[in-house]
């Protein structure tokens, strides 16, 4: 579904770069969580997959065709993206907000309506909400319309960028559950950019670690949680310290 061969993003400051000859290939129906420290490249080599940032080295396909053949307001209205800004316009109403896409894809008034409300009942708010503004929403629901709007054009792929980092915990975990359960449901295939790394071992299939712009480690989160890859053992100290102590308090 998404292949990646050796991309490389270089800033025009000629600093380092960001990204380094990174290869992934993420199949149908994988929900890929990409992890690394602050600067380590996760977010620019998400970004190349939409074409919000050009790789300055290497080739990306989706879908089987190359990303350079789409222009990129076609290639990006392909592809849900939720990010942790979340981005309603605020001027317009939660049902605007939703149907932009499938608006600038020339569908037709019915279809809209009928796709909004049925992405909107997927996201469990009630129907009332979709004549509020963005404004009369608490983060978590905005952020749950977000979903809406990225799914409202029926993607296929879904690429997350660090989608619920600014909810409270609570909140974060049951959007995040939530999520998943549409990824399971629409058959969806998922890149979630996130630097907590025990949100990435409880909703991801599979686990990509960046450090200074490489793929240092690509496995499940069984594995990198069991220390089969010493060279990210860092990484997956802190979760693994956490469960060790709450299985100690539930004794």
């Amino acid at each position: 579904m998404i292949e990646l061969q050796r991309v490389s993003v270089a800033y025009a400051d000629g600093g380092r770069p960001a990204v380094r000859e990174a290869s992934l290939s993420i199949s149908a129906g994988d929900f890929v969580a990409l992890v690394g420290p602050s600067g380590s490249g996760k977010t620019s080599l998400l970004k190349t997959i939409n074409r919000l940032i050009e790789p300055s080295g290497g080739t990306i396909r989706v879908e089987d065709r190359d990303v350079a053949d789409f222009a990129a307001h076609e290639l990006r209205r392909r592809i849900g993206y939720v990010f942790q800004g979340v981005g309603l316009f605020p001027h317009m109403s939660v049902r605007e907000n939703i149907a932009i896409t499938p608006s600038l894809l020339g569908w037709d008034r019915e279809k809209i309506a009928a796709r909004v409300d049925d992405v909107f009942d997927l996201i469990a708010l009630p129907r009332d909400y979709l004549d509020r503004a963005p404004s009369a929403l608490s983060g978590g629901e905005r952020q749950r319309v977000a979903v809406a709007r990225a799914l409202a054009a029926e993607p296929r792929i879904v690429i997350m960028d660090e989608p619920f980092g600014a909810l409270d915990p609570v909140t974060r975990d049951a959007l995040g559950r939530a999520y998943r359960a549409l990824h399971e449901r629409m058959g969806l295939t998922t890149v979630m950019v996130t630097h907590d790394v025990q949100e990435a071992a409880l909703l991801a299939d599979r686990i990509v670690a960046l450090r200074d712009g490489c793929i240092v480690a690509d496995d499940t989160p069984r594995a990198m949680l069991s220390g089969a890859h010493p060279e990210v053992s860092d990484m997956f100290e802190t979760p693994r310290r956490q469960a060790a102590a709450i299985a100690d308090l539930a004794r």
